[in-house]
């Protein structure tokens, strides 16, 4: 509407000299409609920030977080450049699983996060050997022997046989790529307070998007 006006203004100033005076008395109502439309402009960008600081921000930082995949450890399950979406709440209402993917605090230095496979639970007795893993939760149990349909790259020359016995709140994480994975093999247990989350979603590249990417074991 003010845009026709002023265009209705402009086409009088040059025509009519004597009704340009008049006009002239105009300007001050689309001065004033241009105020508020910018005054209502400003509070819905402050609007938009408040609703972002509100409900956005907590669940960035508390309910769910992006991360984006580097290096080869978890080979070929995901690649380097795939941005994943992790769930940062389900672990407060549920204990992690076997199989779970899960972002971690490197327990060396818990300013880097790593994406491993949980493997072995609290309480278990863990035994690689020749790149196969098994399971007992008790000391004369007999061994469960995991299939691993997501392991594509073994480690077979022994050089990881071990034994370990986890404690309460304790798990034994390692990469899918088990032939190039830096895990609990090689710096220990996961105290389960280092655990982020699991992944949820996977958003790019777009021909992998996907819920729950990993999980399906």
């Amino acid at each position: 509407m003010n845009f026709e006006q002023n265009n209705k203004d402009e086409d009088f100033s040059n025509t009519d000299k004597q009704t340009n005076s008049l006009i002239s008395e105009e300007p001050e109502q689309p001065s004033q409609d241009k105020n508020q439309s910018f005054g209502s402009y400003i509070r819905e960008v402050i609007k938009f920030f408040i609703l972002a600081v509100v409900v956005v921000m907590p669940i960035r930082f508390f309910v769910a977080q992006p991360f984006i995949v580097q290096g080869h450890s978890m080979d070929k399950t995901f690649a380097t450049g795939e941005y994943l979406i992790v769930d940062e709440i389900s672990y407060r209402f549920n204990k992690p699983e076997r199989g779970d993917v899960i972002v971690l605090h490197y327990p060396r230095n818990t300013n880097i996060f790593f994406i491993k496979r949980i493997i072995g639970l609290p309480g278990e007795t863990l035994t690689i050997k020749n790149g196969k893993v098994s399971i007992s939760e008790k000391e004369n149990s007999t061994p469960l022997v995991l299939d691993e349909p997501y392991v594509t790259f073994l480690k077979t020359d022994g050089t990881d046989d071990e034994v370990v016995v986890l404690g309460e709140g304790e798990y034994f994480v390692m990469g899918d790529n088990r032939a190039s994975s830096s895990d609990s093999r090689e710096w220990g247990i996961l105290p389960e307070n280092l655990i982020v989350g699991k992944t949820f979603l996977r958003l790019f590249p777009f021909d992998t998007v996907s819920f729950s990417p990993g999980q399906n074991f």
